[in-house]
């Protein structure tokens, strides 16, 4: 089976071990590190203002008014304290290991998406992603049977199900990248309705 990527594709495939694993690099934009930086100074007025608010609290000359604001303001401080994390941490690539009976599945750690407000529908979602784990799955055939395609107004989409859990597969990836990881998995597995709209191609 050819398992050679797109041409000019970031995906590349290694046989260190003893089956093929196919690695998608975890993309990120360098300008994230600017934001970082900005997150660092700012941290440091968190914590002197933080100390100033607490103080006044604690020799009992604060109010009300500087009790909510210090709550406040220790929300943003975790939120920073965790974007700075997430910006700051290596990233890992995700890997896919071809086994015989299914696919050892590892999502890597992505670098944070700074622009995740535009693409998500809650903030929820955002504060999600700063504390997310990293999911490592062996999916089995029967698991890898829920393999799906899915075309949307934002492009496509390849995902799987573990269980009542919906997990998205090379999201870093490219359109192109994807239907083509698709029709490699479907081929290699016997997956039938991976694709939309027909059977599985060769890849």
């Amino acid at each position: 089976m050819d398992l050679n990527p797109p041409e000019d594709s970031g995906i590349s495939i290694s046989y260190d071990e003893a089956e093929p694993t196919i690695i998608i690099p975890a993309k990120g934009s360098a300008s994230r590190y600017l934001a970082g930086i900005f997150l660092l100074f700012w941290f440091g007025a968190w914590a002197f203002g933080f100390h100033s608010a607490s103080s006044q609290l604690m020799s009992g000359k604060g109010n009300l008014f500087l009790l909510f604001w210090l709550g406040a303001w220790t929300v943003g401080g975790i939120f920073a304290a965790l974007s700075i994390y997430r910006i700051f941490r290596p990233a890992v690539p995700e890997t896919l290991q071809l086994k015989s009976g299914g696919v050892a599945y590892d999502a890597g750690i992505p670098p944070l998406e700074l622009n995740m407000f535009e693409r998500t529908k809650s903030t929820s979602e955002y504060w999600s992603s700063l504390i997310s784990r990293r999911i490592r799955a062996d999916l089995n055939r029967s698991q890898l049977q829920t393999l799906r395609l899915r075309e949307t107004e934002n492009g496509n989409r390849l995902t799987v199900d573990l269980g009542a859990r919906r997990i998205e597969i090379a999201s870093r990836a490219s359109e192109v990248e994807r239907e083509w990881l698709a029709a490699l998995l479907a081929k290699r597995y016997g997956l039938k309705q991976t694709l939309p709209g027909a059977a599985a191609q060769d890849a």
